[in-house]
């Protein structure tokens, strides 16, 4: 109640962004809808006043004007009651300055789709709610998002990595999609958990990606997914089924101790190792069996002689 009573109203931090000033909020509450569309369009900046990647796209693409946050924006350890939401359904927000959310919880959907990181971005300990979504978002440096929870359904369709990202320890609540999602760097998601269907058809991880250790409770799709680096699902866990059809791995493939409930699919698939099997997941069956078997004949014998 005392945090609701001082709390900040999301018009303060849209006006502060307007008027050309950092955020900077600890361990508050932030009431209300937060929509980005409402800063003014401005001229695209010269292109040495931004990262090559935005420069790149934005010249690509015919983009004259943009939104910019001029400033850093950092709300740590808060709870947001609110949507934000850049509402944009061609052209782009551009942020400027590193973007901090630590520790965060959102209680209402977040949708920065078609935003433009210029600068770091950090979301680690966050807590998604509602809707994640990050559609042709564009993060030009590093971006952490380690042991974010996210919530009903997470979207980062055609995103773009141009540096490296951590997923690792993150939890996919729900849907969960990086849709031809392109990685130009090191894309690390080991231990991170995915609890409904999961797809990265379409994605290409140009360095080397990390999904060691990773959870996958349902369906998984890696159709037409392409590993230009080294890829790592050691000891990962499907327990639906994994769909790795036209899927082309150029480096170093590592499935060591990865185990399937499921049949996996790997039809048309280019792999220079031999395809994973459930053979494991047999093995570990049938010596599961004989185990309790053993356990359940011990059980007689000794109940025989009791009886004699």
């Amino acid at each position: 109640d005392e945090r609701l009573a001082h709390a900040v109203r999301a018009e303060e931090v849209l006006q502060a962004i307007q008027r050309g000033q950092a955020v900077d909020l600890v361990g508050v509450m932030v009431v209300g809808d937060l929509f980005l569309d409402q800063l003014p369009l401005r001229t695209v900046p010269s292109s040495d006043q931004f990262p090559a990647l935005t420069g790149e796209l934005l010249a690509s693409r015919g983009v004259k004007e943009v939104r910019i946050v001029s400033q850093p924006v950092s709300i740590r350890d808060a709870r947001i009651k609110g949507v934000i939401a850049t509402k944009l359904k061609e052209g782009y927000l551009l942020i400027r300055g590193p973007v901090t959310m630590v520790g965060t919880t959102f209680a209402d959907m977040v949708d920065l789709s078609r935003t433009m990181f210029s600068e770091n971005v950090d979301f680690s300990d966050a807590v998604f709610q509602r809707e994640g979504l990050f559609l042709q978002t564009v993060f030009n440096r590093p971006a952490r998002f380690e042991q974010v929870v996210f919530g009903v359904h997470t979207r980062f369709h055609r995103a773009r990595f141009g540096e490296t990202v951590t997923f690792e320890g993150a939890r996919f609540n729900g849907l969960a999609e990086f849709l031809e999602v392109v990685f130009d760097k090191e894309a690390n998601l080991s231990r991170s958990s995915f609890k409904m269907g999961t797809g990265f058809s379409g994605a290409q991880f140009t360095g080397k990606v990390d999904f060691s250790g990773a959870l996958f409770e349902r369906d998984v799709f890696f159709l037409f997914t392409r590993f230009a680096g080294d890829a790592h699902f050691a000891q990962a866990a499907f327990r639906g089924q994994a769909d790795f059809s036209d899927a082309e791995f150029r480096g170093t493939d590592d499935f060591s101790h990865v185990s399937f409930t499921v049949d996996p699919v790997f039809q048309r698939t280019k792999l220079a190792g031999s395809l994973p099997t459930r053979r494991n997941i047999h093995n570990f069956t049938i010596l599961y069996g004989i185990a309790v078997s053993f356990l359940v004949l011990t059980v007689l014998l000794v109940w025989i002689r009791r009886k004699r």
